[in-house]
């Protein structure tokens, strides 16, 4: 029913024949050109196929060599989208022609390249506020870019546990480690599920799931670094002589505070992230990497003497634009993207200030990071025998397989008393 077939009649300026798609049913025929082209001694028509010659050592015959198993290559590929297409046809109980056919592959050739279906992804993202996974997205297209030059020719079908095999190799030469190259791999796949549910993509050849590349092992334990009893006394209790280094002590208390609360989304916070309860003021928000997620819980943190002093003092000492909460955007009027970026500038500046600090107050035994604000109110908690349950709550893990049973079962009050054991040092 499919074949590849080499026109035998007429040939190309380089004295070459058309390897043509042959579709046959009900002893009618049509054929479809693929612009690709072979040499009489180099096609093989018992097997449908481009000889490859072995133990080839001349630098013009490795090219040739190269360039007729890429054709074999797109002539696999070719024949899975023909076979997707009857199938499909089978599936839904058409009775399909050849024309039918014809306007489906045809229609198909045009259609399915990754890298234009990658960029309108993107856009949508950007247009629907989802800058993070509009990142996400963009520097995974940028890396599949560097590994394959002709990433804009490739359709999906070429995405195969081949391809994804060789840009695991291609990331682990240039020094990528497992949680990085999961972050990549994670992106594409997601890519592929989408491309898959809207028909863009066929599962023939989903390199992921079940006897495919497995993302899951490339996970790495990331070290978790939080600061000494003495070090984190030494933050709360000492002021910085430099503006930035000070700035940047108080939001690290702040962050230490407020659960661990990350810098993004102590930037994004606005004046209406306070709300009133019967027992005192919180701090109300979603975690930004993942409110977009599905049943996603606010994190209510009470604004205590502690916070409210620094929410106070960094207001004083810092311009506050707009309506936000903190002093950390510094540009009135931005929105969606462009706050996005100005966000990660301040994030890396913080980072900065951080280190600067961690010079000033000696800390040499680790790196002061915005990350380790966190780690330590995990670590502070756990010591004090706060059960993991609320301390995950209090983090706003979305992780559903250990948080989601308990994620409603402590109230505000329950939280507030496990809160204490952050100031009781």
């Amino acid at each position: 029913m499919i074949s590849f077939v080499k026109r035998n009649d007429v040939t190309n300026a380089q004295g070459q024949y058309a390897i043509r798609l042959r579709v046959c049913k009900e002893r009618q025929r049509r054929y479809f050109t693929l612009k690709i082209f072979a040499d009489e001694e180099y096609w093989d028509a018992d097997n449908e196929c481009f000889v490859i010659l072995k133990n080839v050592k001349d630098k013009k015959q490795k090219e040739e060599n190269e360039k007729r198993k890429q054709y074999n290559y797109l002539l696999s590929n070719y024949r899975v989208q023909a076979q997707e297409i009857i199938d499909n046809f089978r599936r839904e109980h058409v009775d399909w022609t050849l024309n039918q056919f014809a306007d489906a592959f045809l229609n198909k050739a045009k259609q399915g390249k990754v890298k234009a279906y990658m960029e309108n992804h993107i856009s949508v993202l950007r247009d629907t506020g989802h800058d993070g996974n509009a990142n996400c997205y963009a520097a995974t297209l940028k890396m599949l870019e560097h590994y394959d030059s002709k990433f804009d020719k490739k359709i999906f079908s070429e995405i195969d546990i081949k391809f994804v095999n060789g840009f695991d190799i291609f990331l682990q030469k240039r020094g990528c480690k497992g949680n990085t190259r999961k972050y990549y791999f994670k992106a594409l796949r997601s890519i592929l599920n989408k491309a898959i549910q809207e028909k863009e993509a066929t599962e023939k050849t989903y390199p992921f799931g079940k006897g495919g590349f497995q993302i899951a092992k490339l996970d790495e334990e990331t070290e978790k670094r939080y600061l000494p009893v003495e070090y984190l006394n030494k933050i709360r209790n000492t002021r910085s002589g430099n503006p930035q280094r000070e700035y940047a002590r108080k939001l690290f208390l702040l962050s230490y505070y407020c659960y661990g609360i990350s810098f993004i989304d102590m930037a994004y916070l606005r004046k209406s992230n306070i709300s009133k309860f019967n027992n005192g003021e919180y701090i109300v928000y979603k975690r930004y990497k993942i409110q977009h997620q599905k049943n996603v819980k606010s994190i209510k943190i009470k604004i205590t003497s502690e916070i409210q002093n620094l929410l106070d003092s960094l207001k004083a000492d810092n311009p506050i634009v707009d309506d936000f909460l903190l002093p950390i955007v510094s540009i009135s009027g931005y929105t969606g993207e462009k706050l996005y970026k100005h966000v990660r500038y301040r994030y890396r500046k913080y980072n900065d200030y951080l280190r600067e600090l961690a010079k000033e107050f000696e800390i040499t035994e680790m790196k002061l990071t915005t990350y380790v604000s966190r780690h330590t109110m995990a670590m502070m908690l756990q010591r004090n025998n706060v059960a993991r349950e609320q301390i995950s709550q209090m983090l706003g893990h979305a992780d559903m397989k250990t948080t989601n049973t308990y994620l409603d079962s402590f109230d505000t009050s329950t939280i507030d008393e496990a809160a204490e054991a952050l100031y009781g040092i």
